[in-house]
């Protein structure tokens, strides 16, 4: 039996959490399914569910039972799970109700204008209503700093990765752009001997679909609690009873909707994995999104791109998309690793990836505390562009600023996590390899169990038991080291 006032709380708790999944399911909708003249009343309906989550959040009594809670006798795990209810207590508290719908009318407002607005390249429709989502994301941290102390960016980011601040974040690339260009040099360089076999299309969709549900089903995802449909921006939604994988294609590029159903599928393992019996309190949740995207960059980075995977998939991507050349395994390893800076962060690679990243966390960071404004992001995009990956971008609005969905959805602060993820994930394998040093030549063979039993003890099924820190000591034995991702990069490439 648990004590009365923890009891009530998980009953709240309970009632938010099946709100929530109605929530991420008429999302899923809006982004997929829904005919666009839906859009006005979905985006007044997901805000209203939101404003009722608020409420709940926010109601006086939940403020009781906390502080009542706190002296009630509780086990460890209900101490855990108790401080991630207070979580989510003070971050609601810190907003009012009329800001929580306007944030969500306008983000549903310029996210589905811009489904249309970024293949016609139109910057000035984007930003007639981009202006109200900066308004109001400006407004959250405001609120949020006044009750964390945090900086009013740091505020945003502490809702993504709990811990990790604008400083940290600053060392972190700091320290990346002391040698990642030089590597990129070197392995670009290295790259040039190496004869480079493209695959010859087109590929239909359907051939592409067909194999991605195999590579799905190979990486473990269960399609009895989930499905793969397609969006405008690939992404991992639903709830983890009913996973939604979604991705796009081009019919002249399989790597484009394979890498990022690979991708997806990591979030949606990670999803699958949580533990089924606190789902439906903060407890159960995943830890952080820096932590989800160690998931999707294990699986398709540290996965998906190793040789011995690539030889693992070779027959099943000849069996789908046709027999060539450059489905034997040398040639698609090589190709999979090409390190060539390009416009879409998407599709970057491994190594020019953090470049994609510490632009956006720049631009948002000034955009959030008001040293610029969001007319000015195409021209500070143009010259950060230049100077970390040489491309041009003048003009090019659609493969610039307005490529991710983040900005028009207001996630602002969410960007850094895939950088967090990515040093992560290498520190996760460093770990795994030293249990497993036959890793890669099990991995070749079929066998992805160290893998997936590694993941599912330390990350799937810890949820939120731990803060992030703790949780990363207890897998790995250290706290974040970036020197795993740096020596990952090294050994691949170099």
């Amino acid at each position: 039996m648990n004590p009365p006032a923890y009891s009530a709380l998980c009953a709240t708790f309970t009632r938010l959490y099946r709100y929530q999944h109605l929530g991420a399911m008429v999302g899923w909708d809006q982004a997929t399914m829904m005919p666009p003249g839906g859009n006005t009343a979905r985006g007044a309906a997901l805000a209203e569910l939101d404003v009722l989550v608020h409420r709940t959040l926010t109601d006086p009594m939940l403020a009781t039972l906390l502080q009542v809670a706190d002296d009630e006798a509780l086990d460890d795990t209900q101490r855990a799970c108790l401080r991630e209810m207070r979580r989510d207590w003070v971050q609601a508290s810190a907003l009012p109700a009329r800001l929580v719908e306007a944030k969500s009318l306008a983000g549903s407002r310029c996210e589905h204008a811009w489904r249309t607005q970024r293949p016609q390249n139109d910057w000035q429709g984007f930003l007639a209503n981009f202006h109200d989502v900066v308004k109001y994301a400006r407004e959250e941290a405001r609120a949020l700093s006044q009750t964390s102390g945090l900086p009013p960016y740091d505020a945003l980011l502490d809702k993504y990765e709990p811990g990790t601040g604008s400083a940290t974040l600053d060392v972190m690339f700091g320290d990346l752009k002391t040698w990642l260009p030089g590597l990129i040099r070197k392995v670009r360089e290295k790259q040039t001997e190496e004869p480079l076999v493209l695959a010859g299309g087109p590929f239909s969709i359907e051939s592409q679909r067909a194999l991605g549900v195999a590579i799905m089903e190979l990486l473990g995802f269960d399609f009895s609690a989930g499905r793969l449909d397609v969006s405008t921006h690939p992404f991992c939604g639903g709830v983890a009873e009913d996973v939604r994988v979604t991705t796009r294609y081009s019919e002249n590029d399989f790597l484009r909707s394979l890498m990022s159903i690979i991708h997806e599928t990591g979030h949606a393992r990670y999803e699958q994995g949580l533990p089924r019996e606190t789902l439906h309190l903060p407890l159960g949740r995943a830890r952080s999104m820096g932590i989800h995207e160690s998931q999707s960059l294990s699986f398709e980075m540290q996965i998906a791109r190793s040789p011995a995977f690539l030889a693992l998939i070779a027959p099943t991507l000849r069996k789908h998309l046709g027999a060539q050349e450059a489905f034997e395994p040398e040639h698609l390893a090589r190709l999979c690793t090409r390190v060539r800076p390009g416009l879409i962060r998407v599709e970057s690679d491994e190594l020019t990836y953090p470049a994609h990243i510490m632009l956006r966390f720049e631009i948002e960071r000034a955009l959030i505390d008001g040293d610029i404004d969001a007319a000015d992001i195409p021209a500070l995009w143009d010259e950060k562009m230049m100077a970390y990956l040489g491309l041009d971008t003048c003009g090019n609005f659609q493969d610039g600023c307005l490529q991710d969905i983040h900005w028009p959805t207001g996630t602002f602060g969410y960007f850094p996590s895939y950088t967090l993820g990515a040093m992560y994930a290498a520190q996760y394998f460093a770990c795994i390899r030293r249990a497993h040093p036959g890793l890669d030549a099990g991995l070749a063979a079929g066998d992805l169990s160290p893998i997936f039993d590694w993941l599912n003890e330390n990350i799937w099924r810890q949820a939120s038991r731990w803060e992030t820190v703790q949780l990363l000591q207890r897998a790995t034995g250290e706290v974040l080291n970036p020197g795993h991702f740096r020596r990952h990069l090294q050994t691949r490439y170099l």
